[in-house]
């Protein structure tokens, strides 16, 4: 990890509901977050720290409620156990800050990596491709 801050600077950096969401491991509630259907092009940056997370080339929809994605930026989160609520997952945490993004997921369905990352969209900034049709900064 490469940002570290106190639980106190934390508070102070984030709203509530993304503290409560990055660094208490909480959840919006489905169909509520603002980016489930954005379909604009462009990087998915850690809403703590703003570490590259994911393509919104990878996007998809998982039906689950929450904005999702086939894939990660190579690098870019770490997966945890997570026994919690009586079930097994494997959660998505932020490489760069240590924060909990989601879980991710199999899906059989899928043809190119298997799997669905199922993350919070308090837990995500979206950088759109620049004025020019360029790619976003850092990581496309």
């Amino acid at each position: 990890m490469t940002v570290q801050l106190s639980e106190d600077e934390w508070r102070k950096k984030l709203t509530p509901e993304q503290y409560h969401v990055l660094r208490e491991k909480g959840t919006e509630f489905p169909y509520s977050g603002k980016l489930l259907h954005n379909r604009d092009d462009g990087l998915y940056r850690c809403a703590a720290c703003g570490a590259v997370l994911f393509n919104s080339k990878t996007k998809m929809d998982s039906l689950s409620g929450w904005p999702s994605f086939n894939d990660a930026i190579k690098g870019s989160v770490v997966f945890q156990d997570d026994d919690s609520y009586g079930m097994h997952r494997t959660e998505v945490t932020c490489a760069n800050c240590g924060s909990h993004l989601g879980h991710v997921f199999d899906n059989p369905h899928d043809q190119t990596t298997g799997q669905y990352y199922c993350i919070d969209s308090v837990a995500l900034n979206f950088q759109p491709k620049d004025e020019k049709g360029g790619a976003a900064k850092d990581g496309s």
